[in-house]
């Protein structure tokens, strides 16, 4: 009411003032914005304009916005937490910046590592930039309790939260953790198929589940998974509509993991990468370190926009070789092909080029050769490889055979939610792998 009052009294002195200034408003061409800055009042400050004075200051402007927010969802309830810490502090060595968003959502429990104070629960961070190896400086924004990382309506409200604390241009999003495909079923943690296992709830996101949760926050620019066995057609396909571009591994990952300092580093001296070239970045960073220790790896990036078209010439291949009654040497080439620590998971370029090279039929050649085609040229943008030596537990892998896609590949029958993917629903590829199996 005093507000009214007051620019009441100040209407009633402007207008005074104008009329003793002898405003013509019958000519033409008249301008109050103009007249009313030429009068000046005497209690008006001098030093801003009359406009300014009765309806206060402009608002300043916007912040600039930010050209990414990397949002890395990590649950640490399990024997990778000594790693995931180590993860966080290697996000630290960088930090956010003006211009790049790092946030995190981290969970531990008790029982594998009591390294910074051994707290325990789950938490969110802004990462900024500190030196420290050995604990976070990153101030905590939430403490979230011990809620389960295991379901994906968390992953969901976390992609929520990050987006609309830290607005950008473009969105990462990153789950790190244990992952291990494409399995919907619900069986004990260490032989279930999937991605952030929780040993605290004994949950984990399942491959559909993963579609939701990402259907939920909304698009993402780039997706990675700093996990095992993810990089496969039944996940690619359940997520495709909801990013543009998938970071994955087609094998296992070292418990380290992501180098993020490495990957990140990059990122903040310059922000304006396109998606793309993160990805690629992304991709770069983790085949670099391994190849610098010599350790064996995969490591691709996929174009989401290209999943679909993966469908039909894997569907058109499969019909070519079930036509051709090649049965035998379908079996002795997906037995063949390079495999990885699911023996089921099977890269779909070696296996088509087994066939290509071994059938006898001109329609298994040629739509062999597109798949393989496809693969290399539309799908895969960039796919690192290196050979694995072997070791105590295992022979040598030939990883360069991979080409950045596998498949299930299964020499028994499929298991069980297989039927309920969305790649199961819309393609053949289930058809085929019994067909394979079938005496």
């Amino acid at each position: 009411m005093i507000r009214k009052i007051s620019l009441s009294a100040v209407a009633i002195s402007l207008f005074a003032s104008i009329a003793a200034a002898e405003v013509n408003f019958d000519k033409g061409g008249f301008n109050i914005k103009e007249e009313i800055s030429n009068v000046a009042l005497p209690d008006a400050p001098q030093d801003k304009g009359i406009l300014d004075w009765i309806f206060g200051k402009p608002k300043p402007e916007p912040k600039a916005q930010a050209e990414w927010t990397i949002m890395v969802f990590s649950s640490a309830k399990n024997d990778l937490e000594k790693y995931l810490l180590m993860d966080l502090n290697e996000m630290e060595l960088v930090g956010s910046t003006a211009k790049v968003n790092i946030v995190a959502e981290v969970g531990r429990i008790d029982g594998y590592d009591s390294s910074d104070g051994n707290w325990t629960g789950v938490r969110r961070y802004l990462i900024t930039k500190d030196s420290d190896k050995t604990k976070m400086g990153s101030k905590m924004l939430q403490d979230l309790g011990m809620i389960d990382q295991g379901d994906y309506r968390n992953l969901a409200a976390f992609g929520k939260w990050a987006k609309a604390a830290y607005p950008a241009k473009k969105y990462m999003l990153i789950v790190s953790n244990h992952g291990s495909g494409w399995e919907k079923g619900v069986q004990t943690i260490t032989q279930n198929k999937g991605i952030s296992y929780d040993e605290q709830s004994g949950n984990h996101i399942n491959t559909p589940e993963l579609g939701l949760a990402l259907k939920e926050i909304g698009k993402v620019d780039v997706f990675g998974t700093d996990a095992c066995l993810m990089q496969m057609a039944e996940v690619v396909y359940e997520i495709k509509d909801s990013v543009d571009y998938i970071v994955g591994s087609e094998e296992t990952e070292p418990g380290d993991g992501y180098t993020y300092n490495d990957f990140l580093g990059p990122v903040i001296a310059r922000p304006t990468m396109t998606p793309i070239e993160l990805g690629k970045q992304a991709v770069n960073a983790y085949a670099d370190h391994y190849d610098k220790i010599d350790q064996g790896h995969t490591q691709s990036l996929a174009k989401a926009s290209s999943v679909n078209k993966l469908l039909t010439v894997s569907n058109e291949f499969a019909a070519a070789v079930m036509a051709s009654g090649e049965k035998a040497l379908a079996k002795t080439s997906r037995d063949a092909t390079i495999n990885f620590a699911m023996d089921e998971n099977r890269d779909m370029y070696d296996f088509a080029r087994r066939m290509v090279e071994g059938s006898q039929n001109a329609a298994v050649k040629a739509k062999g050769q597109a798949l393989m085609n496809f693969i290399t040229g539309d799908l895969m943008l960039l796919n690192r490889t290196r050979d694995d030596k072997g070791g105590y537990w295992s022979g040598p892998k030939e990883y360069t055979l991979a080409k950045g896609m596998a498949a299930y590949f299964p020499s028994y029958g499929l298991g069980d939610g297989y039927a309920d993917l969305a790649w199961a629903k819309a393609s053949n590829w289930d058809e085929f792998v019994q067909w394979i199996n079938q005496p």
